[in-house]
């Protein structure tokens, strides 16, 4: 996260080194170490228990469960977790979850459902994790300036 967070402030945002905002970066950082990996490291592992095998019917089956019941709460919930670290009102933060959800979700579809095939039914277990975070330097990169725009 706080990498995708670099990217997005001086690739995306230009800002330039003077102006990049580090509380920003430390605030994506801790989303990244207490949410964001625990979350979809125990959701793998979960996954992995309710979908058993390596064919792919079951890699196809972990992919519309990871991106039919997973990814829409995870979305909601990082956005939500942003804002109010952002110091959003409740009422602010509805209104940024209207305007920003559909959008990531909707780019999350673009993304991750290929990603993820490829994920469940050529990768074991243990590295899916690096594959995906492999993958998220970009989407984090997206995902930070999303939710910190104005």
């Amino acid at each position: 996260m706080g990498v995708g967070d670099v990217i997005s402030q001086q690739l995306i945002e230009r800002r330039g080194l003077n102006n990049h905002n580090v509380q920003r970066t430390a605030k994506m950082m801790s989303i990244g170490f207490f949410f964001v990996g625990p979350v979809i490291g125990s959701w793998y592992k979960v996954l992995d228990r309710l979908v058993v095998g390596g064919t792919k019917s079951a890699a196809m089956k972990k992919m519309l469960a990871d991106q039919l019941c997973f990814a829409p709460c995870f979305l909601g919930a990082f956005i939500s977790i942003s804002g109010a670290l952002n110091g959003l009102t409740l009422e602010d933060n509805v209104t940024r979850l209207k305007r920003d959800y559909p959008d990531a979700l909707i780019s999350n579809y673009y993304l991750w459902p290929a990603v993820q095939i490829a994920n469940f039914y050529f990768i074991p277990l243990h590295h899916r994790m690096a594959v995906v975070q492999i993958v998220a330097v970009a989407w984090n990169s997206y995902l930070t300036w999303k939710v910190n725009k104005m």
